[in-house]
């Protein structure tokens, strides 16, 4: 009996994880990037901002597997996106805003203590792509 509570606990917690909802009001914020930092539950970065780097990380951001855009546009210069990991569907939201010149990027978690660093060698992923194609 308790085998199959604690698996049914397990399971709940797991579809949970997967199916929370993802509320725009809650993840799409300003990044209020002031410096480069790596935490543990994320990254915030700063790049200079071209013509036409914002559309270029998006199309970056979109090619992820497993991303989507959760709010914002290109034309407001403000957009989050999802990116769930592969087996468990844990996910992470990334905002990113240009300001001026700027591109802020804030990469985060949303359940645990660390990510581990997947956010960080995401973001340094799309930004050698975007440095790759300048």
């Amino acid at each position: 009996m308790v085998f199959w509570l604690i698996l049914l606990v397990v399971i709940g917690g797991l579809a949970w994880i997967r199916l929370a909802p993802s509320d725009p009001e809650v993840w799409h914020v300003d990044p209020q990037v002031t410096a480069d930092q790596d935490m543990a539950t994320g990254v915030r970065r700063r790049i200079p901002a071209g013509e036409d780097t914002l559309e270029r990380l998006n199309a970056i951001i979109l090619a992820t597997p497993r991303t989507e855009l959760l709010a914002g546009s290109v034309e407001e210069g403000h957009l989050t996106y999802v990116t769930r990991s592969k087996w468990f569907g844990f996910p992470d939201y990334t905002t990113i805003a240009r300001k001026d010149d700027v591109i802020e990027l804030w990469a985060r978690l949303r359940f645990g203590q660390s990510d581990m660093d997947v956010n960080r060698e995401r973001v340094e992923g799309w930004l050698s792509r975007l440095g790759a194609g300048a």
